[in-house]
This record gives structure tokens, sequence and C-alpha cells, in this order.
């Protein structure tokens, strides 16, 4: 099994609701976005995805979101504007991305912080 990770940033406000803390108010934040894929079989090359593939993937979903107040996108208007749920956004996007690649999403990392952060996988 061979691993790939690739990460990015974007920049973003959002306010966590029904949250009884600093969260609840409007706040920003300079995500890091890590992301791991897998897979079993090397294509041309000796890789399993070029690199810039990837990365190119991963800035689509992520213009989706940079420099935007979260709380207004469709996807986070039916929930938390948590990182964990970025984390599913991201995860989702990119999932139906890379359907027709050799490779399988592993996991997606949202970090808010340099110390803390939200992941989710299948």
């Amino acid at each position: 099994m061979f691993t790939l990770y690739i990460t990015d940033t974007f920049s973003a406000a959002h306010r966590i609701e029904e949250y009884h803390g600093k969260c609840e108010e409007l706040h920003g934040h300079n995500f890091k976005v890590e992301v791991l894929f897998n897979g079993d079989k090397l294509g041309s090359g000796g890789m399993l995805v070029d690199f810039k593939v990837l990365k190119n993937l991963l800035k689509d979903i992520l213009s989706s979101l940079d420099h935007k107040y979260l709380n207004e996108i469709d996807f986070f208007k039916k929930r938390a504007c948590s990182s964990e749920y970025i984390a599913v956004y991201i995860y989702n996007g990119l999932k139906k991305l890379i359907d027709n690649l050799n490779i399988r999403l592993y996991e997606v990392r949202v970090w808010e912080s340099e110390n803390a952060y939200a992941s989710y996988r299948e």
C-alpha cells in the first residue's frame, strides 16, 4: 500500500451557532488542510498519481471556501460550521473528483490552529 500526502491552506470566517462560547461569535482562521490518499498499483513513472493533479483538485475545492463566510455556503446552512464538517465538505468534494483515478481518498485533516485539527475518513 502506498500513501500520498498533500497540503494547502485557505482563509475564511465562520461562527458556530448554538455553541456557548467565543466560537459562537464571528471569527476567522487561516486553515491548513492535509489530505492522504492511498493505493496499491503504481502507474506510469512509478507513481500512484502525479502530485500536481492532486494539488489542483484540492485547490478547486478550497477555492469555494477561501475568503468566504462559510455559514453562507449551502452545505453549512444545514449543519454546524465546525472544523469537523469542513473536513467532511472537503472529503466529499475530493471523493467525487478522484473517481477516475487509481487511488482512494483516505483522510482529510483541517487545522484551525497550529495545535488543533479535526479529521474525517470513511
